[in-house]
């Protein structure tokens, strides 16, 4: 499988450090809010990512942190407000109770949309020691500095390979920069903090060698990478908007405190739009994975929504292509109830087929190209239908649309059903065409889609 690395610009092979095993980290969910689907598609990649591996025979251990630190909207004002503060405020809980709420509310849209979830999850409030053990490494081998007031602080020129993955120089990042923390003491407007002292309107606050204080937000994911997956691993995935300032700084740290590469491969993923803005938690453009179970939408039919587009790319939302994609992937459900039983062999054009589609979902995740061979198999008249489902049950390791939903449901017409059907196709032989319409209405009235095959009346629970 090859993957683009964004540090190094190129498609790279995914070649594990461990023969046959990858190592994957993913930023993983905020949780004072309910996740949107931005997040979401953020968190398909990853999975995507280990599905097309296991799909190629590799085994993947993956670790997906949960940051249930609350951070300041301005770290460096004593004016901050803890966004955990906020939440409690709000709901009238205490900051445990509110993580665990939306831990649980993400893990359950995650599933909803077909996530699998990640071999571990560590929380970043169980692992303020090994922030702590990793901030003074870093001040050792003299990548931090401590300021009087307690916080602790990166010196970017001490990493010469600063700026790297985001294109970002240290001569463009001044003091101010949207993604910049302002604070007088520091050596470098783009120095970023490691351990902050705890303001008056901090809630959440653990003792260190500096004093009270709290993690900075970017080393929690080096200390918990790095304790899971040591100090190599394979792929590590998050959002496009996390490669500046979040991911740079993951880099410098991980690597100022080890002193080589830690991670292979960098991947991220593309903005999901609606109306034309982002989709953010800030702006309070959102749309949730429940509002698609209101409108009668199934889930996993944002999966294949997604999959219209590259994964690095934007991506628009809209409702017109949402229901379309939802009517697809449920039309795919029923021609694979047609089309069973799975055949036990496959023919040259379904081996086509299958080559073609594993050709593609190892480029790079081509999953537009994809969702065309899917779409070609469904109509060809060279593949046989057991082998269709053959070929459509293995490649929804990787899709994960529950496309043998139907098929395997044990759903089969009534008694009074089939003698209906019977009638019916007696009817259309003899052109009695009166009788064969009522027959129809009869069945429609029973909840059923009636379909005229080549085989007779056939009839399927409407959706």
């Amino acid at each position: 499988m090859r993957l683009y690395n964004s540090l190094s610009r190129t498609l790279e092979d995914v070649a594990p450090l461990q023969q046959g095993h990858v190592t994957m980290y993913t930023c993983g969910p905020t949780v004072y809010r309910y996740a949107h689907l931005g997040n979401l598609r953020t968190f398909m990649l990853a999975d995507l990512i280990r599905r097309s591996l296991e799909f190629e025979g590799l085994a993947v251990t993956q670790v997906m942190n949960i940051t249930d630190v609350g951070h300041m909207t301005d770290e460096s004002s004593p004016e901050a407000i803890d966004k955990m503060l906020l939440a409690m405020e709000d709901e009238g809980l205490a900051p445990a109770e509110i993580a665990e709420k939306y831990t649980a509310a993400v893990f359950a849209d995650a599933a909803a949309l077909g996530i699998r979830p990640a071999d571990r999850n560590p929380k970043a409030t169980e692992h303020v020691q090994e922030m702590i053990d990793l901030t003074q490494t870093l001040v050792e081998r003299g990548h931090a500095y401590v300021v009087d007031s307690g916080s602790v602080y990166y010196d970017v020129t001490s990493f010469p390979g600063y700026g790297a993955l985001s294109g970002n120089t240290l001569d463009n990042l001044r003091e101010g920069h949207r993604d910049l923390e302002t604070d007088s003491r520091k050596r470098n407007a783009a120095d970023f903090a490691l351990w902050k002292a705890a303001g008056p309107g901090r809630l959440m606050k653990w003792d260190s060698p500096w004093g009270e204080g709290f993690p900075g937000w970017h080393v929690e994911c080096s200390a918990m990478s790095m304790k899971y997956l040591g100090e190599r691993f394979d792929v590590h995935t998050g959002g496009t908007d996390l490669r500046f300032p979040h991911h740079e700084d993951e880099i410098a740290q991980s690597e100022g405190a080890v002193g080589h590469p830690v991670v292979s491969i960098w991947v991220h993923g593309g903005h999901l739009r609606l109306s034309g803005q982002k989709i953010a938690k800030s702006t309070g453009n959102v749309v949730r994975v429940h509002e698609l179970e209101e409108r009668g939408l199934d889930p996993l039919s944002f999966r294949w929504l997604t999959f219209q587009t590259r994964y690095r790319s934007e991506m628009d939302f809209t409702w017109d292509a949402m229901e379309d994609a939802d009517r697809r992937v449920k039309q795919l459900r029923r021609h694979m109830a047609e089309w069973a039983p799975a055949a036990a062999e496959l023919g040259p054009a379904a081996h086509g087929f299958d080559a073609r589609f594993r050709e593609a979902v190892a480029s790079d995740l081509d999953l537009p190209t994809a969702v065309v061979i899917v779409n070609e198999l469904d109509h060809s008249t060279q593949v046989p239908p057991g082998e269709k489902y053959a070929l459509l049950a293995s490649w929804d390791h990787v899709l994960g649309l529950d496309l043998e939903r139907e098929a395997t449901s044990g759903w089969r017409p009534s008694s009074e059903m089939e003698a209906l059907m019977r009638e019916r196709d007696a009817a259309r032989a003899g052109k009695d065409y009166a009788t064969s319409d009522r027959i129809r209405d009869e069945l429609a009235a029973m909840g059923l889609e009636v379909m005229d095959t080549a085989e007779g009346t056939k009839v399927r629970p409407r959706d």
